[in-house]
């Protein structure tokens, strides 16, 4: 099963999910994360994204992450985790370099219920990315994809120069899982 390759591989690696795939075939297609860069991981937990971050943009970056839930990982000292729920007020830090989002809400399997709520999420994280992002800056989402994703996909083409939906090979075939990837941000 494609699952329990990912999820070994990750394991072997020392990453706490496999979801690390995703973000390191995105990053490797799309050249978002730089030596040095400043980066927002939405959703962070159980902390894979953070460590491929943390080890991406080495001593000189740093990588601030939030989720709701505990992480997993031991903090490198370019980590800084804040135990918080998104859709709460957002920390004061400002031009980021890349804002990246893997939240995802607790599911029903309902499909229009799951998308209208993963939509909600990345509304919220696309408000963040507004507000913290650099001019030029990248945004990186996770969206289940709905009726109302083509909409959300609209609104995002209006602020970025590039934009595109993209399924890395981590993600199951039959999932309604796909991820934006936003680069050079028009700060208006």
């Amino acid at each position: 099963m494609k699952n329990e390759f990912w999820t070994e591989k990750a394991k072997k690696e020392g990453y706490p999910a496999r979801s690390v795939y995703k973000l390191k075939e995105i990053d490797e297609k799309f050249r978002l994360i730089k030596k040095g860069d400043k980066i927002f991981d939405l959703g962070c937990a159980p902390g894979s994204w953070l460590l491929y971050i943390s080890e991406r943009t080495g001593d000189e970056g740093v990588v601030f992450g939030i989720d709701f839930d505990d992480i997993k990982i031991e903090l490198a000292k370019n980590i800084f985790f804040e135990k918080k729920d998104v859709m709460e007020e957002i920390l004061k830090e400002k031009n980021f370099d890349l804002v990246v989002s893997d939240l995802a809400p607790k599911t029903t399997g309902i499909k229009n219920v799951d998308s209208g709520k993963s939509l909600e999420l990345c509304v919220r994280a696309f408000e963040i990315a507004k507000i913290v992002l650099m001019p030029s800056g990248n945004f990186v989402c996770k969206i289940f994809e709905g009726s109302e994703s083509d909409d959300f996909f609209k609104e995002i083409k209006k602020d970025f120069n590039f934009s595109t939906r993209f399924k890395p090979k981590a993600v199951l075939r039959q999932s309604k899982e796909i991820y934006i990837i936003a680069k050079d941000f028009n700060k208006g």
